[in-house]
């Protein structure tokens, strides 16, 4: 029987692919020039959710290779910059919540994973939401957000409603996460008003 228990990895951003990782840093540059700041490594989160029929991950993906997204568990679907622009699948990503999947990048993850919860009773209820993720403009600054929507905000938001404490969960040293505090802001938000706001 496996151990239930959810583990976190901290993924560079655009491992293993050079254009999101060149468009990674020059965001960077420009965020860290408006903040007077030195650039930081920018990295984007995936789960991995153990319960005892079965080891499930959890992740954004943009773009979406395909349309046969239920063979990799897509679960979710959401508009890339502009909602208009999300009818073309090119600008839209996807939630999955993929039985026996792969995260193409794992091998590059800092640290390796990060257990952030051995409960049974969390993982399942992280598995019960994915269903429910928001599916809200990746790329743009929701309502009362401080920073845009994207795949980290998706972890970072089942995590919060599952009850996982994520006070503490930070990127490694050197690097930051954008989108991690959407996420919680947004998932301390009734409903109704995200999905307004989105």
């Amino acid at each position: 029987m496996m151990t239930s228990g959810v583990d976190l990895y901290w993924l560079p951003l655009g491992a293993g692919g050079h254009v999101v990782a060149f468009n990674g840093r020059v965001y960077e540059f420009i965020q860290a020039h408006r903040e007077h700041r030195e650039p930081l490594d920018l990295y984007h989160t995936a789960l991995i959710v153990t319960v005892p029929e079965g080891r499930f991950v959890i992740e954004n993906a943009w773009p979406i290779p395909d349309g046969y997204g239920a063979s990799r568990g897509a679960v979710v679907e959401g508009p890339v910059g502009h909602a208009l622009l999300g009818r073309l699948r090119v600008f839209r990503y996807e939630v999955r919540c993929w039985r026996d999947g792969t995260i193409a990048d794992i091998a590059e993850a800092v640290g390796g994973p990060r257990r952030v919860s051995d409960e049974e009773f969390e993982a399942r209820r992280i598995l019960e939401l994915v269903a429910d993720v928001p599916p809200l403009l990746w790329g743009r600054r929701p309502h009362k957000g401080n920073e845009m929507w994207n795949s980290n905000s998706v972890i970072s938001w089942l995590l919060t409603r599952s009850g996982v404490d994520v006070e503490g969960l930070d990127p490694p040293a050197g690097g930051r996460a954008p989108g991690w505090s959407t996420g919680i802001h947004q998932a301390d938000m009734p409903r109704n008003l995200t999905m307004a706001a989105g």
